[in-house]
C-alpha cells in the first residue's frame, strides 16, 4: 500500500486486537488507509521515516495515531514523549487505546499531550462501536492545521 493518504496510524502489537481495530473502522468505512506498526520503534521509524521506512516522504502525516501502551521495544508513553517533542508531529491526534486501567498511565498521558484514553472493552460491539466512534470523530469531524 502506497503511503500517500494514510489516515490511522495504528500502533498495536496484539494481532487479534490489531485485526478487532481494523475490522471496527472498516465496518464504518474509515479503514481506507491504515497503516499498522506492531511496536513502538518501528511507529518512531515510520514517523520520522527512518529505519525500514528511510526514504518516506515524513510530510505524509496520518490524521490520527492510535497507540497501545504496552508495547515492545519502545513503549507507548515514550512514543507519545517523542512525537510531542518533534515540531513535525507535535500537533499530531494522539489516541491511546490500551488495556491499561492504571492510574498513573492515564495521568502520564495527558500529561504528554494525548488527546484521548480509550481502555479497551472486553466485548467486541462495544470494543467496535468505541473505535468506530472515535474514527469519526480523528477522520471526519476534527479539523487539523496543515
Amino acid at each position: 500500500m502506497s503511503v500517500d493518504g494514510v489516515e490511522v496510524l495504528l500502533v498495536e502489537d496484539n494481532p487479534r486486537d490489531a485485526e478487532l481495530t481494523l475490522r471496527a473502522l472498516k465496518k464504518r468505512n474509515l479503514a481506507n488507509h491504515v497503516v499498522h506498526v506492531k511496536d513502538g520503534q518501528e511507529a518512531l521509524d515510520w514517523l520520522f521515516a527512518i529505519g525500514q521506512y528511510t526514504g518516506r516522504d515524513v510530510t505524509q502525516r496520518p490524521k490520527v495515531m492510535l497507540l497501545d501502551l504496552k508495547l515492545p521495544k519502545v513503549d507507548g508513553l515514550e512514543v507519545l514523549r517523542a512525537v510531542r517533542a518533534d515540531e513535525r508531529t507535535r500537533f499530531l491526534p494522539v489516541v491511546v487505546v490500551t488495556s491499561s486501567r492504571e492510574e498513573q498511565d492515564l495521568i502520564a498521558g495527558y500529561q504528554l499531550g494525548v488527546n484521548s484514553y480509550i481502555v479497551k472493552p472486553v466485548d467486541f460491539e462495544n470494543f467496535s462501536a468505541a473505535l468506530a466512534e472515535t474514527g469519526h470523530y480523528w477522520l471526519v469531524v476534527n479539523e487539523m492545521p496543515k
